[in-house]
């Protein structure tokens, strides 16, 4: 959870804005400094004052063409002992496919046994979260009543999260003990292309 910043760094280089006068949420993938602005791959433009969905079959600068900022993992937030929403999280291997809210996929496998984008997970009420710190049960507490959406391909159940200095990233290397057979799968609705 850790920004890395740089023009020759690598990664998906995403940058994000909040324009909090006009409500507003910029989003950008494969972004890079130039000049006195930014080249990206692409990006996306969001209405924080509409619920609005992107069209089907577009993307944004996450692969299941959802926002990226309010699925963040937020410290402010965690260390309050409180997440009142869904996480984005990714997993290596996805299906040619999307659940709403998701309205893009980036894989060509048709196997029906892997993810599609948009795929909402929760942990099941049942899961013991007494042995973490306060800050990992907050976000556990989230996963329990809100889950987390499959957002993109990258590292296997990957919680994404907004760079904060005062994250103690030993701490949340211990969310890694928990498998996937400990989440349960939130039916959406059908699998669209």
């Amino acid at each position: 959870m850790k920004a890395i910043r740089g023009p020759i760094r690598s990664g998906d280089r995403h940058v994000i804005v909040v324009d909090k006068d006009n409500q507003l949420l910029y989003e950008l993938y494969s972004a890079r400094p130039s000049g006195q602005g930014w080249t990206a791959s692409s990006g996306a433009k969001w209405d924080l004052k509409s619920n609005a969905q992107r069209p089907k079959n577009w993307t944004s600068a996450d692969a299941a063409g959802l926002p990226i900022f309010p699925g963040l993992v937020r410290y402010e937030e965690a260390s309050a002992g409180e997440i009142n929403h869904a996480l984005r999280f990714t997993v290596s291997k996805t299906q040619q496919g999307f659940v709403s809210p998701a309205s893009h996929y980036a894989s060509s496998s048709t196997d029906p046994n892997l993810p599609p984008m948009g795929l909402r997970l929760r942990l099941r009420q049942d899961y013991d979260i007494s042995g973490f710190s306060l800050t990992n049960q907050a976000i556990l507490r989230a996963l329990k009543k809100y889950g987390m959406i499959v957002a993109d391909n990258g590292s296997n159940l990957y919680l994404s999260g907004a760079p904060n200095p005062r994250w103690d990233d030993d701490d949340l290397h211990n969310l890694g003990k928990i498998k996937g057979s400990d989440f349960e799968v939130v039916d959406t609705g059908k699998i669209d292309k």
